[in-house]
């Protein structure tokens, strides 16, 4: 076994570490060993009793994120079998023909702080925590074997490093030079990915089967696709037939690739929308325009805790607009990625949204993420996509 530092828990406080959470903050603790941020470490409870293997910081109020609750012998026998058992689960769901998925997902495959995503034979790799960074040159050589990637290329430029005081660091770690633009397939469609530069690293990914599901109710339809990014759900939309879509997106970069998305596929462009939402939504409703699919997937409303509630306001908001341009019997597909908004107040905020609105509406599904981005029953902070799929109807007076 690895003889490591002992981090003990103030008694009573074990309860959540044996039940499988992830996370220790440091109030949990009497006192924190000084040892250099990401040291690996061995959680004991307050009558030295064994609960889990960590690894700490002790200048973070998440001090202590817990690798496994088990003794180990070899740390990289350990990351190793983890990467293992994520391949193995993408082989086992992920369509034959998708090419882009994500490999490792930080807490949902029990490695916390460690992304890896795939695109065709290029791999992204984001490491986020103190942790991860100390165990990064076994996890590259990991990958390496597990995935033989024909490039690897590291994002780790998300300010939660800053949080952790590592630096920002975008680079090329094995194989060839990152090209400009990645091919990829996701459910036979067509998608060019930039991950140097992109959102996340390049591509919602999470997004992949609620594509599917728009696709699937898009035949005959005129669809209003906001926050469009690089056209993703539009390109799905029109595969499944829809009869008009229009895009908004608000940042200009991003419509190169929109377009190049659509042309790929030969698809028409339709319309395409420079603008702020909330104000296009605005717009097009004064101008009496209707929609028979409306599809909302913002960027985070709130990234700390203390926005919570203005995030809230903003879901109803943006919401209320977009269920006044359905025509009866639309669809709305919604989401957030806000992790401090969790599923119920999603949900609470577009259904108030609809009684503001003056709308009858049935939920025909709550969304998520598909399987490769797992959550841990134990780590329902994990849980940070949302989605809803709803329909507008019109209730009129009895015929009979």
């Amino acid at each position: 076994m690895l003889t490591l530092p002992v981090v003990r828990l103030k008694k009573g406080r074990e309860r959540p570490a044996r039940a499988g959470h992830p996370w220790l903050f440091s109030g949990a603790f009497d006192a924190l060993p000084q040892v250099e941020p990401g040291s690996l470490c061995r959680i004991e409870d307050a009558s030295g009793r064994f609960i889990a293997v960590g690894y700490a910081n002790p200048e973070r109020n998440l001090a202590v994120r817990v690798l496994a609750w088990e003794e180990v012998e070899d740390v990289t026998d350990l990351v190793r079998s983890r990467i293992q058992a994520a391949v193995a689960l993408r082989r086992s769901c992920v369509p034959a023909d998708t090419d882009a998925y994500r490999v490792v997902c930080s807490e949902g495959d029990f490695l916390p702080g460690l992304v890896v995503d795939r695109y065709a034979d290029v791999v992204i790799l984001q490491v986020l925590t103190a942790g991860m960074e100390r165990l990064l040159d076994r996890i590259v050589e990991i990958v390496i074997e597990e995935l033989a990637p024909r490039t690897l290329f590291e994002r780790s430029d998300v300010p939660a490093r800053r949080e952790e005081r590592l630096p920002l660091r975008r680079r090329l770690v094995w194989g060839e030079e990152l090209p400009e633009s990645v091919e990829v397939y996701e459910n036979g469609l067509r998608y060019l990915v930039q991950p140097d530069v992109g959102q996340k690293t390049g591509f919602y990914l999470d997004q992949r089967d609620n594509r599917r599901r728009v696709r699937s109710r898009a035949r005959d339809r005129r669809v209003l696709n906001c926050f469009a990014y690089t056209g993703a759900f539009s390109v799905a939309a029109l595969a499944g037939g829809a009869s008009r879509v229009t895009s908004v997106e608000s940042s200009a970069p991003s419509f190169e690739l929109l377009r190049r998305n659509l042309a790929l596929n030969e698809y028409p462009e339709g319309e395409i929308v420079h603008g702020d939402v909330f104000d296009v939504l605005r717009s097009k409703r004064s101008a009496g325009e209707r929609y028979d699919l409306v599809i909302l997937d913002p960027p985070a409303f709130a990234k700390k805790r203390h926005q919570r509630e203005s995030a809230r306001r903003g879901y109803k908001e943006i919401n209320l607009q977009a269920l006044q341009l359905l025509a009866p019997g639309g669809e709305l597909f919604t989401f957030s990625c806000s992790q401090y908004v969790d599923a119920v107040q999603f949900k609470m905020a577009v259904f108030e949204a609809a009684a503001n609105a003056g709308t009858r509406a049935q939920l025909l599904a709550a969304l998520g993420p598909g399987c490769d981005h797992p959550v841990s029953v134990s780590h329902l902070e994990g849980e940070y996509l949302k989605g809803l799929h709803l329909r507008r109807v019109e209730l009129g007076a009895s015929t009979r």
